[in-house]
C-alpha cells in the first residue's frame, strides 16, 4: 500500500491525498459506532495526509482525540491525536477514499464494545443491488462527489437539478 492515495468527502467540499496507506482496522468501540453512525469504524493510517480542497472541521470527541469531518455533508473524514501523532500519521475513514479497495483491514480493535449481531451480517440474505440503469430509471440525480479529483467544486448548478 505505497502509492499515494486521494478521497475526499461526499459533496467533494473536503479533498485529501496521503502519501502512503498503512495498516487498516475497524473499530468497535462505542465513539466510532456513533461518528460513523453505523456498526463499527473503518480506519487506515495514512502518511503525509494534505487537504487539496477545503479543510475538514472537527469534533474533540475525547481529551486526547478529535475527529475530522465535512462540516458541508457530515462526512466523517479523520481520527486523530489533539496535537497530532508522533510520526505526523492521521487515521484516515476508508470509505472516504477514492478508492476503499485499496485498505482491507488486517484486524479489529475494541471488540468487546461490538455490537451483538456483528456476527451474523454475513449470513444474512443478499438482495440484488440497484444498478445505474435502476437508479436512472428512478429519476435519481446524485449529487455525490465523483471518486477522483475535479479542478472545481462546487458542480455547476445545473448538475444538482436533474
Amino acid at each position: 500500500m505505497s502509492e499515494p492515495a486521494s478521497g475526499g468527502c461526499q459533496c467533494g467540499a473536503v479533498r485529501f491525498r496521503a502519501d502512503r496507506l498503512g495498516g487498516a482496522a475497524i473499530c468497535h468501540c462505542r465513539m466510532c459506532q456513533k461518528a460513523f453512525g453505523g456498526f463499527f469504524g473503518p480506519l487506515v493510517t495514512g502518511d503525509g495526509v494534505v487537504w487539496t480542497r477545503g479543510q475538514p472541521s472537527y469534533f474533540a470527541s475525547s481529551n486526547k482525540f478529535r475527529r475530522g469531518f465535512c462540516s458541508a455533508c457530515g462526512t466523517p473524514l479523520t481520527y486523530e491525536r489533539i496535537g497530532g501523532a508522533a510520526d505526523g500519521s492521521v487515521e484516515l475513514a476508508i470509505g472516504a477514499l477514492d478508492d476503499p479497495g485499496r485498505a482491507p483491514p488486517s484486524r479489529q480493535v475494541n471488540f468487546g464494545s461490538h455490537v451483538p449481531f456483528f456476527a451474523d451480517l454475513a449470513a444474512l440474505p443478499v438482495r440484488a443491488s440497484e444498478d445505474a440503469a435502476w437508479i436512472a430509471a428512478q429519476g435519481i440525480v446524485t449529487r455525490q462527489h465523483p471518486d477522483h479529483d475535479t479542478a472545481s467544486w462546487p458542480p455547476p448548478e445545473e448538475s444538482l437539478h436533474g
